[in-house]
Order: C-alpha cells, then sequence, then structure tokens
C-alpha cells in the first residue's frame, strides 16, 4: 500500500472495512497524455499525502453507496499551486462527503505545470486533461450508475481555475488524434469552484458557462477576488450562480479538516442545499 492510501486509511479508521479499502483507479488518455509521451514510465511522487510527478493523468473513483446514490457525479481537482497535488483533504475527504450526498466522485490527477522541472503548461495541459475528466465520466457513464447530463466539476484553489478555465472559457483546438472519448462534451453540467485562484477570470465564454456554487474566506487575499469577480460575471450574464464569504477565514479551509469555525464545518451543507434545489440530486427531464 501506498503512502498516501496508508494516510487515506487511517484517516478513515473509524469506517467500515469497505469505505477503507483502496478505490478503484482509471487511466484518462488510452494512449497516453498527449505531449507526456518522454515521462510515460515515470512514477507518481507522494509525500505526506501530496501528489507530484503526474505524467499519467488517472481518476480515483469513489462510488456513492448504492443505498442512496442519485445518479450525479462529479469530477474534483485538487489544489496544491499547481507545483502538487492536495490529495488527501482537497479530493478524497470532498469525496466522501459528497458521496453522503449520493454522489459518486472522480478525483483527478493532473500534470503540474509549475512543479520543479515541469515541461506542461496550466492551460494547454493541466486543462486539457480536466476536459478529458469529463469526457471520460461522461463515456463511462452507465459503468458507475450516474447521469452523463448531471456531471459536475469541483475545484480548489488551482483545481478552481481549472474550473473556471473549462467551465467559462472556450476550449482551444484540440492537436491531437480523437478518439471515442473526445466525441463527449467537455462541459460540465455545473460547477464548484472552493477559494478559486485567479486564472481563468475573467471568463471570456462566460454566457454558455453552466450555473455555478462559489465560496472563499474574506481574508484570502489570493482568492476572494476571483470568487467575487466570476459571480458578479455570472449574475450579470442570467447564469444561475450562489456566492459564500465566510467571515474571518483564510485560504485552504477544504472541508473543514483543520477549521473548528462552526460556518465552515457546515459550509459543505451549503453546497448540499444548493445542488438540492438547482435540482441536481434528481434525474433530469431530457
Amino acid at each position: 500500500m501506498t503512502k498516501v492510501w496508508m494516510a487515506i486509511a487511517l484517516l478513515l479508521f473509524a469506517a467500515p472495512p469497505a469505505l477503507a479499502a483502496d478505490p478503484e483507479v482509471a487511466t484518462i488518455w488510452a494512449n497516453g497524455a498527449p505531449g507526456s509521451e518522454g515521462h510515460a514510465h515515470d512514477p507518481e511522487v507522494v509525500e505526506n499525502t501530496y501528489v507530484r510527478s503526474v505524467h499519467n493523468p488517472n481518476l480515483t473513483i469513489f462510488r456513492a453507496d448504492p443505498a442512496h446514490a442519485n445518479g450525479a457525479a462529479v469530477v474534483i481537482a485538487p489544489g496544491g499551486g499547481h507545483r502538487m497535488l492536495v490529495f488527501v483533504n482537497e479530493g478524497v475527504m470532498p469525496a466522501k462527503t459528497l458521496n453522503r450526498f449520493g454522489i459518486t466522485v472522480f478525483v483527478l490527477k493532473y500534470r503540474l505545470a509549475r512543479e520543479a522541472g515541469s515541461t506542461y503548461s496550466i492551460e494547454r495541459d493541466a486543462a486539457a486533461d480536466t476536459r478529458r475528466a469529463i469526457r471520460w465520466v461522461r463515456a463511462h457513464a452507465a459503468d458507475y450508475g450516474v447521469d452523463p447530463h448531471r456531471v459536475g466539476l469541483m475545484g480548489f484553489s488551482a483545481g478552481g481555475e481549472l474550473v473556471s478555465m473549462v467551465a467559462d472559457n472556450p476550449e482551444p483546438q484540440r492537436a491531437w488524434k480523437l478518439d471515442a472519448v473526445d466525441q463527449q462534451s467537455a462541459r460540465p453540467d455545473f460547477q464548484v469552484l472552493v477559494y478559486p485562484g485567479p486564472l481563468g477570470i475573467p471568463a471570456t465564454a462566460i454566457k454558455d458557462a453552466p450555473p455555478a456554487f462559489i465560496t472563499a474566506g474574506t481574508l484570502d487575499k489570493c482568492c476572494e477576488p476571483p470568487a467575487i469577480a466570476l459571480y458578479n460575471q455570472l449574475r450579470e450574464a442570467g447564469i444561475s450562480a450562489e456566492l459564500h464569504l465566510f467571515a474571518s477565514t483564510d485560504h485552504g479551509f477544504n472541508v473543514a479538516m483543520h477549521n473548528d469555525r462552526v460556518s465552515i464545518q457546515h459550509w459543505p451543507d451549503r453546497l448540499f442545499d444548493w445542488l438540492s434545489d438547482e435540482g441536481w440530486l434528481l434525474p433530469r427531464k431530457r
């Protein structure tokens, strides 16, 4: 068992054994990620639950309990400044939270453009991995019992930048040979941005943007301004959007792993309220 899964097992020690088992991992690029050919066999590096050296982007899949699974799906892009992935606190733990809402979750490991020695770019490679993840989930929706018309994209910090790039901005022309997965749409049905970074905001395709839930802390000098700016853009364009700013709260509150403020402990409930009000937890009429 790798270090990251050992950490996950410790975090979930109170859960039933079935929940602590290693989840399924699926590679999203069948023939390797475009531009990563020279690193196809380089292993991922895990340091204290943080992941780096991602050259084969993949999804770690957390299925909702069949007893209350509702067919909704969310792809999560963890943060980490594009230097690493905060895989547990901004990937695994949010996935477990969304599982309780009946949502099946796919946590994305994307290529890191700011890691030392990286040849990748955020706009070209990390965003391409994020779009590919949405397409992959839709192409395999039947395998996981999810509705391809209820696939959301959620991102924390740097992952929030990828959400805005994919959901609120046009897709550049693809430079690789297309396959069956590429026939699917990369536009998420809804977007969730948690203290998102500034890249991708202001958006340039806002009229086609999906409904949004946005949250940040009022002390977060980096990510409160982009959160407000995107909310205002969406609102002015007539796109349904909800914004929550939490007092006396700075960056990196994730799903309250290291914050004991009552409002932060309960912010995922506000997300559940929004998902319910917007109808994403129910089968949708075509």
